[in-house]
């Protein structure tokens, strides 16, 4: 037992009991450097493995943390014998990201998935620690793939433990929400039992007292600072600055100790910190040609600060950076040299080109050339980090100011890519400081534009990508028709430009656009028919829409290649078109089509702006548990990828459902959020979440206002839904003119879009605004055409808009059968305020409604939910973790808890049941 550490290791011990009962495990230990993080891993992986454990583990190493997937491939590689039982396509995204095979770049989340598996599938032998020390200094691809695996085990016989340098100067973002230990320094007696042990020699009180006040209880301080102090200032001159931190005052106390040693010694020491793999082999071949005998390591070995051993390992991962931030530049520089000049350039091109670029001392067009291959090859590896650090590199290496320029530009996509978006930015300046180049400038201004809609989402976006396609136009027609078809898709996310004006404004600019250079595809399609539409108005637009989403249809985009202009990437856009025509079998197709092409490639990024879209359409469709099972997942995605939340599902589910002190929650934190960003749709959209909920309640001068601040923008997407909402809430409070309005705005979308939903929609509003015989025969027709689509919503609510004007007719047998009906479907669907609205006209009409029994499946939570539906489809469990992101252990642990609930024993029994 260490000094002072017994809660911290007990913490330790508690978690891999558990793992032993079968209860996976994750910690993540911060604190300062020297401050006991690394001793008590060795503590974890002492116990461990007297336990039986298996124990594999990986040290993040500061140079090493721009090369993609290093730390990850340390800790996978004794592994990797297991690989062939995972399923091809994550097999092969762990080939490619760790080089050892060709292909596409993998999503940074099928690797993650891939790992996943990996690490289960070893966990089925026995129980197994992970460990990864200095986790700050893992590259960027290892730290997100290590994380995703990190909140992704649930049943797994696996422990992950990292240990994490904080504070720090890297981003580590990553490991946010993980459960967390806290190293702090030891308490005053503790130090001082400590430091008994480290100093031999007699120690004046005085002197005791200034050490551990110095040290602040940092065993690493306690123990390596008198160290560096001669006997005499331990007998009574012991003094230190104040102004450092304790960790620098430690590694500068490693400084002075190597230092103090013979010059070949110092720069074998530098030459090894250079080197991040701890290749012992490779060290000796660097050592020798600096013509530095290997002896001269015997006085670093002696002086505690290295061993040489199987590999090259620094007592603490200060030492290493205190050897080489206390080198001086020339010897820097020499290491790096002698590295690069021993590392095989067939084997590892990559590290060689590093080495070679850390040893120039100016411009260098060769070695920034192999920094540029060696950015594509990280690129194909999925590293997109170690793709932007060689990049950023080479730009610097360039000499020619126009080649620099680019390599510049190509840095700052990189960066972007990576998420690294400040950085991005500083070195789009640096591209715009080279010579005159218009399609270099106008891919410069795109850039900014993009990295504007990332960041922000805000009104000026619109305009800013307007700008760069007008001047690509002349340059590059592809790339200005996809800047342009961007442009509108901003102004319909944001609400249109920063000025004020709308869709029609971005649209009328976008006529600008030159004509595709080949052949149009779905995307260009897409393009004209919104111009179109929103220049000349809806009926229009709407044949040359139809023809576009029908090319989505048709386009085979699961062989699509990955390119930024791929029509993959516009299915969202594509979706929310149907929604402008009320084709809901178009809309099906495509809000489905989109989600299982991300499933199927594993691409988080892209599903996360997929599921919230289905699932709107699953609510208008009536399946509010399937809608809460892809918002829960979107949510459980977004924590893991670190993206924005996105509010819209959540509230407008809580308002179908009729959740009133939620809806009114999420609703204020909605419209601050879309306010400060100046997002005018997002705010509609929150409006329009409003009005169904108070419809839903009776409230109908609220359902009004909402609806009515939700139809502000008229050629928004969501003034379809909107519409419908806008009638019925003015026709029942009493505003017959407005309703008037509404109906015939909705009237001329429905006959543009000619479909059964459409037209249903628009006889159900006819019905509410108008009298007599012809209101009863607009109700029937709007039964009948909605009957033949797929929102049974808007079938529900018909029939319920129906009974209650049959009972204000007198009419209560009739007004019975219409409530009836509308009260068992809403009541199914969970549509708790309509139902709760049928049931108080019932009443009405001297009819108790019969409560809707309880389903042995309402126990369920979203993920058993979704992962009885897909067992039930048939899906193994490896391959509904494949879909959901689990290991195949988790997905049973949750079948077992979805049998117990529904009191069935087998899967067979589970096809047999009929789940929501």
């Amino acid at each position: 037992m260490l000094v002072g550490r017994r809660v911290e290791h007990e913490a330790v011990e508690r978690l891999l009991a558990l793992c032993q009962q079968g209860r996976c495990g994750v910690l993540l230990v911060r604190g300062e450097a020297g401050i006991g993080k690394t001793a008590l891993l060795q503590h974890a992986r002492e116990t461990a493995a007297a336990a039986g454990f298996r124990v594999e583990d990986v040290a993040g190493v500061e140079a090493e943390a721009e090369f993609a997937f290093a730390g990850l491939h340390q800790l996978c590689a004794p592994l990797l014998e297991r690989a062939a039982a995972l399923p091809e396509p994550q097999q092969s995204a762990l080939g490619v990201a760790f080089g050892t095979r060709g292909g596409p770049a993998p999503d940074r989340f099928l690797v993650g998935l891939a790992v996943l598996s990996l690490l289960a599938e070893v966990a089925e032998d026995g129980p197994l620690l992970c460990l990864v020390d200095d986790a700050q200094w893992l590259d960027q691809a290892s730290a997100q793939v290590l994380a995703f695996v990190a909140r992704r085990v649930a049943a797994e016989r696996l422990v992950l433990v990292f240990a994490l340098r904080d504070p720090g100067d890297r981003d580590v973002s990553a490991f946010g929400g993980l459960p967390d230990l806290r190293l702090v320094g030891l308490p005053d007696p503790d130090a001082r039992a400590l430091l008994a042990a480290a100093v031999r020699a007699p120690l004046d009180d005085v002197v005791r007292d200034r050490i551990v006040a110095e040290a602040r209880g940092n065993p690493l301080a306690l123990l390596e600072l008198p160290r560096g102090a001669p006997p005499a200032q331990l007998a009574g001159g012991f003094e230190l600055p104040d102004v450092a931190s304790v960790p620098r005052r430690v590694e500068e106390a490693f400084g002075r100790r190597a230092g103090s040693l013979p010059p070949d010694t110092r720069l074998l020491l530098v030459t090894a910190a250079a080197e991040p793999t701890g290749d012992v082999a490779l060290l000796w071949r660097a050592v020798a040609h600096l013509g530095v005998a290997r002896e001269a390591a015997a006085p670093a070995e002696a002086a505690g600060l290295v061993e040489f051993g199987t590999r090259v390992r620094f007592r603490h991962p200060l030492v290493r950076s205190a050897v080489y931030r206390a080198a001086t530049l020339p010897d820097q520089r020499r290491a790096h040299g002698a590295l690069a000049a021993v590392t095989d350039p067939q084997v590892d091109p990559d590290r060689r080109a590093w080495h070679r670029a850390q040893a120039l001392t100016g411009p260098d067009e060769d070695a920034a050339a192999e920094l540029e291959g060696s950015a594509g090859r990280a690129r194909a590896r999925g590293g997109l980090a170690a793709a932007a650090a060689f990049l950023q590199r080479a730009a610097g290496l360039t000499p020619d100011p126009a080649r620099r320029a680019s390599r510049a530009l190509e840095a700052a996509h990189a960066k972007h890519d990576a998420g690294a978006s400040e950085t991005s930015l500083e070195l789009l300046a640096v591209a715009a400081a080279g010579p005159p180049d218009a399609l270099r400038d106008a891919r410069i201004e795109l850039l900014r534009a993009q990295i504007g809609f990332d960041r922000t989402r805000g009104n000026e976006v619109p305009g800013m990508l307007l700008d760069a396609a007008r001047s690509l136009a002349p340059l590059d027609p592809a790339l200005s028709r996809e800047t342009y078809l961007h442009a509108l898709d901003a102004a319909i996310i944001t609400g249109g430009l920063s000025d004020g004006r709308g869709l029609p404004e971005v649209a009328e600019a976008a006529r600008a656009a030159p004509p595709p250079p080949g052949p149009p595809g779905p995307a260009d399609l897409l393009l004209d028919g919104l111009v179109t539409t929103f220049t000349q108005g809806i009926v229009a637009g709407a044949p040359e829409l139809r023809h576009a989403l029908e090319a989505f249809r048709a386009d085979d985009l699961s062989t699509a290649p990955s390119s930024e202009g791929d029509a993959l990437r516009w299915l969202w856009l594509a979706g929310r078109t149907a929604m402008r025509l009320y084709d809901d079998e178009l809309l099906h197709v495509l809000a489905h089509r989109h989600v299982r092409l991300a499933r199927d490639a594993g691409a988080l990024a892209t599903l996360v702006h997929a599921l919230p879209f289905l699932s709107s359409v699953s609510l208008l469709a009536g399946e509010l548990s399937r809608a809460g099972s892809l918002i829960a997942e979107e949510t459980a995605i977004r924590q893991v990828t670190g993206g924005v939340p996105l509010r819209f599902g959540g509230l407008a589910l809580a308002a179908w459902q009729g959740r009133e002190a939620e809806s009114a929650e999420r609703h204020a934190a909605a419209v601050e959020e879309a306010t400060a960003r100046g997002n005018r749709a997002e705010i509609a959209l929150v409006h329009l979440a409003r009005a169904v909920l108070h419809n839903g309640l009776g409230d109908y001068a609220t359902a009004l206002d909402a609806a009515e601040r939700a139809c502000a923008q008229p050629d928004a997407t969501h003034t379809n839904a909107a519409l419908p909402e806008l009638v019925e809430a003015a026709a029942r409070a009493g505003q017959p003119e407005r309703a008037e309005a509404g109906c015939r705005q909705l009237d001329i979308r429905a006959r543009a879009g000619g479909t059964p939903w459409a037209l249903g929609l628009a006889a159900r509003s006819r019905a509410l605004v108008g009298t007599g015989p012809a209101a009863e025969q607009h109700y029937r027709e709007a039964i009948e055409l909605l009957g033949a689509c797929r929102m049974a919503t808007y079938l529900a609510r018909t029939h319920l808009v129906y009974g209650e004007w049959l009972r204000r007719e007198g009419r209560r047998q009739a007004a019975r059968q219409q409530l009836r009906t509308a009260h068992g479907m809403l009541s199914d669907m969970g549509v708790e305020a309509f139902a709760a609205r049928a049931a108080r006209e019932l009443r009405a009409t001297g009819e108790h409604p019969r409560r809707r029994s309880a389903e042995p499946s309402d126990s369920l939570t979203a993920q058993e939910l979704q992962i009885a539906r897909l067992v039930a489809t048939g899906a193994t469990s490896r391959e509904v973790g494949g879909q959901l992101f689990l290991s195949p252990r988790t997905v049973e642990a949750h079948l077992r808890g979805v049998f117990r609930k529904l009191g069935i024993s087998s899967r067979r029994q589970l096809r047999d049941l009929q789940l929501p």
